[in-house]
């Protein structure tokens, strides 16, 4: 299991910020070529970023690259730069369709990963066909800005507008078994406000959440990883259910609650997650 706690984009066109990243303790970095790069800095931010990607310099951090978008002039060019790059995976906004996710795939090299970004409605209403369209694609990503201007919806503290849309691409990434990361919180001053964001995405059930400013890399390392008290109660699960089945016992309770497979199960994936924190 590798976590993906935090995902921090880097700006591709600041070469200052692609060296800090080296320090930095996110799980995965975005090494951005979209947003961040204004258009005349493009083709620059290109050899910049995919010169960095491979110099296997960022340790045990998974490095991805974002691409520009599908029609674009700078897609094509930065698709084929990235995958001869090499990162752990390739990031592509506003992907639309599963066709767009298999001819994506296919135009990378078998060892890269495909990571989809979610941003737009007709994503969110196509997002089972979207995760299931290539054992290529690893993740999802929800770009919740872009998400929230295409509804035209108000960015609200709790997210009231968006709460159908995350919980439709929490589980079209689910059945289809794949990693979801959350969006981004805009305001780096509002710390109360990113913790309460973060603890929404992990009740939501995101794996992580993708960040903008390396402040937020401790509250969200710390709440998308187990507490100590999780780790506690999930030995305690497993350790009560293989006692009870080595008793022969049907029934088993923990704290006066019932335990079946499915919160051993839950337990278990508890404690590999804390195991691979550990090891970050």
């Amino acid at each position: 299991m590798r976590p993906r706690r935090s995902v921090l984009y880097m700006p591709g066109a600041n070469e200052r910020a692609l060296e800090k990243a080296r320090t930095l303790p996110a799980d995965a970095l975005i090494l951005d070529l979209e947003d961040a790069v204004a258009p005349d800095a493009k083709v620059a931010a290109r050899e910049r970023v995919c010169a960095a990607a491979a110099s296997g310099v960022y340790g045990r951090r998974e490095v991805t690259i974002r691409v520009n978008a599908i029609g674009t002039p700078w897609h094509a060019d930065d698709l084929a730069a990235a995958g001869k790059a090499g990162p752990a995976a390739v990031v592509v906004p506003k992907v639309d369709s599963a066709d767009e996710v298999r001819s994506i795939a296919a135009a990378l090299p078998e060892h890269v990963q495909l990571w989809a970004m979610i941003e737009t409605p007709v994503a969110v209403l196509r997002c089972a066909e979207i995760a299931a369209a290539s054992d290529r694609l690893a993740a999802l990503v929800l770009g919740t800005n872009d998400l929230a201007k295409e509804m035209l919806a108000e960015q609200v503290p709790g997210r009231g507008p968006l709460l159908g849309p995350l919980s439709m691409c929490v589980l079209a990434a689910r059945a289809a078994g794949k990693v979801i990361l959350d969006g981004v919180y805009n305001d780096v001053r509002d710390a109360e406000g990113f913790e309460a964001e973060c603890r929404q995405g992990r009740e939501f059930g995101f794996d992580g959440k993708t960040l903008i400013h390396p402040s937020q890399l401790e509250p969200c390392n710390r709440i998308f990883a187990p507490s100590a008290e999780d780790v506690a109660r999930s030995r305690k699960i497993i350790d009560a259910f293989e006692a009870a089945r080595r008793e022969g016992r049907g029934v088993v309770t923990v704290d006066g609650r019932m335990i079946e497979n499915l919160h051993v199960d839950n337990a278990r994936r508890i404690l590999d997650l804390a195991a691979a924190v550990e090891e970050t």
